[in-house]
């Protein structure tokens, strides 16, 4: 049996216990020492703890915003580019933004939530949001996307109780690296993040959801956090705002969700609607939302209903460089949210925190990359 000293280093981000012990068997380390190792990194931020060895990316910026609740930090994180052709275009670099965001719940317990990257940009294309205008660079690794919790709780300092890949990249467009990083950051001996404190969020990829519907029949996989960026109360501004829409419309997606619904046993999927003034906020578009929401409410026919299995979270939009639109008025939030309170839809009004560091929803992007050629992520030296 090899020495752990004596081996080539491996880092576990990304990796379970048992693959990681995989790993480090074929280097002839015995899994106690693995075990130890992958403990050390995960609970007790080491980044040398032999055979372990993790090498984490600098953070080249932080911004901080006080909200009431604490504060909001922005970190971004530099990443070697895996393309290493693109040097001479002096392109050896991707930034990635990660947000973590200071909750207070109903019991005054305060926790904080991470907002994580799955992509250097985005291939979506939705028109209000910052990471678009990007395009999309590459989709990150496993290890890259743990590395943003690693950063948040061991550099930052903070207790991470809650996960969300509502940060730069469609996660469906990345799936089986995002699967990888959750079921990474789940696994008991590491980070132990309770899978129903994560959440993955999209803009409504039907195929990705079909795999996601799969994954959360499997073992330990049910309690999974799901969120649709809608956006839209038809499909005409839906398809204005999100091109995804003209291929998979808004009847498609509500099908999904609620087959969904069923295989997860009735657990909340959140409904993200950002409003945008002139856009998707006339009294006409709350009442086609409420109507589209409809389904998800509470249903006394159905057997075992526990009550609504849709919760619409309204976010007032948060303009992103050179934006055509506005924030909205108080006075504009307020009159749609009421207007779905009198179709007797539950609605959770989204505080903004971070609009004035591009923390908030929708801001995160690199203004300098913007429209870069798009990199595979294993591209071929």
């Amino acid at each position: 049996m090899a020495r752990a000293d004596d081996i080539q280093p491996i880092s576990p981000l990304g990796m379970t216990l048992e693959a990681y012990q995989q790993r480090c068997a074929e280097e002839g380390v015995g899994p106690g020492r693995a075990l130890e190792a992958y403990k050390a990194v995960f609970r007790e931020g080491a980044t040398h703890s032999a055979p372990a060895k993790v090498t984490l990316p600098e953070i080249i910026k932080r911004h901080e915003e006080p909200v009431n609740e604490g504060v909001t930090i922005k970190f971004v994180q530099r990443l070697l580019n895996p393309d290493h052709r693109l040097s001479h275009r002096g392109i050896d670099f991707d930034d990635i933004e990660s947000v973590i965001i200071p909750m207070l719940g109903r019991s005054g317990k305060k926790t904080h939530t991470l907002c994580v990257s799955s992509q250097v940009g985005c291939a979506m294309g939705c028109d209000f949001c910052e990471t678009a205008q990007m395009g999309l660079i590459r989709s990150l690794s496993a290890s890259e996307i743990v590395a943003q919790w690693h950063a948040a709780r061991f550099i930052e300092g903070i207790e991470i109780d809650n996960i969300v890949f509502m940060g730069m990249g469609e996660p469906l467009d990345n799936l089986d690296e995002v699967f990888k990083a959750i079921a990474c950051l789940t696994d008991r001996y590491g980070a132990g993040i309770p899978m129903a404190n994560i959440t993955i969020s999209t803009v409504g990829r039907i195929d990705g959801l079909k795999r996601i519907k799969h994954q959360v029949q499997q073992e330990g996989w049910k309690r999974l956090g799901l969120a649709l960026s809608l956006n839209a109360s038809n499909d005409e501004v839906r398809s204005q705002l999100m091109p995804i829409n003209n291929k998979w419309n808004m009847q498609e997606l509500q099908d999904i969700l609620l087959q969904l619904r069923e295989v997860r046993g009735g657990r909340k999927i959140m409904i993200e609607y950002v409003l945008i003034p002139g856009v998707n906020n006339d009294p006409t578009h709350a009442d086609e939302l409420a109507a589209w929401m409809k389904p998800f409410l509470k249903d006394p026919t159905r057997e075992k209903a526990k009550g609504h299995t849709g919760l619409l979270n309204v976010i007032p939009y948060n303009p992103r460089r050179d934006s055509p639109w506005p924030a909205p008025t108080e006075q504009q939030v307020e009159a749609f949210i009421d207007r779905l309170y009198s179709h007797g839809i539950f609605v959770n009004r989204r505080r903004t925190k971070g609009r004035d560091t591009m923390a908030a929803c929708g801001q995160l992007g690199t203004a300098e990359i913007r429209k870069r050629a798009f990199v595979p992520l294993n591209t071929p030296k």
